[in-house]
């Protein structure tokens, strides 16, 4: 049966008090007759309160913020929307943002109210206006869903809105213009690198890629002294308010380790591959990494030593760095993957074969990394497996081989052929870059105290 229509005319009765219908148990079902009392209860109500300009919406915004377990269905029928509708927004944002990639924590702006079109309305427009009674649970009919907005990344917003024209949803990316902005920190080194770094307020993503720079050379456990210091002149990117919304790529680094500077440049040169130069212009990329783990301490060196659980001497042809279980463990140089999985005393144990010289092999695994299996090719820095205590083992911790010709060495003492050496033209140009970077940290260094960790 097609929906009665009913045509508002202009009231002219005087101002009078207006009695209220009885209340209503709005989850029953709606009968015709029913339904002409709640077009008449809408009536009077806008008679009471004045009817809003053709056109025009009455809403009303809600932040919802998602919690663990959420799904984004629940959450709209939560803030009051009406399921039916609540499934036909999400079928159009899974067209630009797949709803299963909302994490914790983040914000939903959801608009719901009476969006008005015209003067002629049917009953099954109006009726939603007066039936505004919701649960958590979905139970009831709830208000017309008009929008949804969220913002996945600092770069983008993503809007739900609902078509005044044909009630459908469709959904758009809205990209953000960021500002570039570059930041510059400085800081003593009190106990450690990563309480100073985080005393100058540098974001932990930035810590960690210096860090990762600056391992093909420093040894962060030995090498790094109270009184040392660094400097850090990063990309960064600002939203329309001015806040700080986004770190990028390191520009320049510097430690200065027992007052010897040790300083950093990003360069690209005509080979096109953008990478890390001393002041004299030479990469400072290494074949392979010395510390393969951040953040982890050296539990035990190579050479002999009494077997923690065998309990007699024996050689021990590898580094053992101690770290929580499930810390990354990064390849230490590209290559291709050898062996990924049990062997033996090793338990989880991975090989990568770097060239026809160079192996590295990693032991006691908790787990793989993506992908990492026999014949995967692996670049230097990729995370290839996760800190554990499996084979023989007292404690979660990595063990950690460099083979040279096949046979173990220790890591720590041999020579690392280097990356790039920069010449003639291609000098000028690093060194032009050069003079450009300390420029702009001169400009952005407003004041020489240092921030000094706890």
């Amino acid at each position: 049966m097609a929906a009665s229509v009913l045509t508002l005319l202009p009231l002219t009765a005087p101002n009078s008090s207006i009695v209220p219908p009885p209340a209503r148990d709005l989850d029953a079902d709606v009968a015709p007759t029913a339904q002409a009392m709640l077009v008449s209860a809408y009536h009077m109500r806008l008679h009471d309160h004045g009817r809003p300009e053709t056109g025009s919406a009455t809403t009303t915004e809600t932040t919802l913020q998602v919690e663990r377990g959420d799904t984004l269905m629940g959450l709209l029928i939560g803030a009051g929307a009406q399921r039916g509708e609540a499934y036909e927004a999400i079928e159009a944002l899974s067209e630009v943002f797949s709803p299963r990639k909302l994490r914790v924590g983040q914000e939903i702006a959801v608009t719901l109210g009476q969006q008005e079109r015209a003067t002629q309305l049917t009953t099954a427009e109006l009726i939603p206006a007066v039936a505004t009674k919701t649960a958590r649970d979905g139970s009831g009919p709830g208000l017309p869903l008009l929008s949804l907005r969220l913002r996945p990344s600092v770069e983008q917003d993503i809007e739900v809105v609902r078509d005044q024209n044909d009630d459908t949803f469709v959904a758009r990316t809205i990209e953000r213009q960021l500002e570039a902005a570059p930041r510059y920190a400085e800081g003593e080194i009190e106990s450690s690198l990563f309480g100073a770094a985080i005393a100058a307020d540098v974001p932990q993503d930035v810590l960690v890629d210096a860090m990762r720079t600056f391992s093909f050379d420093v040894d962060f456990q030995r090498d790094i002294q109270k009184g040392d210091s660094f400097r850090l002149l990063y990309d960064g990117f600002q939203d329309e308010t001015g806040a700080f919304v986004k770190s990028g790529d390191i520009l320049f680094a510097e430690l200065v380790l027992s007052g010897k500077p040790v300083r950093l440049y990003l360069h690209t040169p005509s080979s096109g591959i953008t990478d890390y130069f001393d002041e004299e212009g030479r990469s400072v990329r290494k074949t392979l990494l010395r510390t393969p783990v951040d953040g982890a301490r050296l539990s035990s060196g190579f050479g002999m030593r009494k077997h923690p659980i065998l309990g007699y001497n024996r050689m021990h042809k590898g580094l053992d760095f101690a770290a929580p279980t499930g810390t990354p463990i990064y390849a230490a140089g590209d290559g291709v993957v050898e062996r990924a999985s049990r062997w033996g005393a090793y338990g989880h144990y991975v090989r990568i074969r770097h060239n026809s010289t160079y192996k590295t092999a990693y032991a006691h695994l908790s787990k793989y990394g993506k992908g990492i299996k026999a014949g995967a090719r692996v670049k230097q820095g990729q995370v290839i497996g996760y800190v554990g205590s499996t084979g023989r083992s007292t404690g979660p911790h990595l063990h950690y081989e460099v083979l040279v010709d096949g046979a173990q060495v220790n890591p720590r003492s041999i020579k690392l052929p280097s990356g790039e050496v920069l010449k003639g033209a291609e000098l000028a140009a690093f060194q032009a870059e050069r003079k450009r970077i300390e420029s702009l940290i001169a400009s952005l260094r407003t004041t020489p105290q240092l921030a000094r960790s706890e």
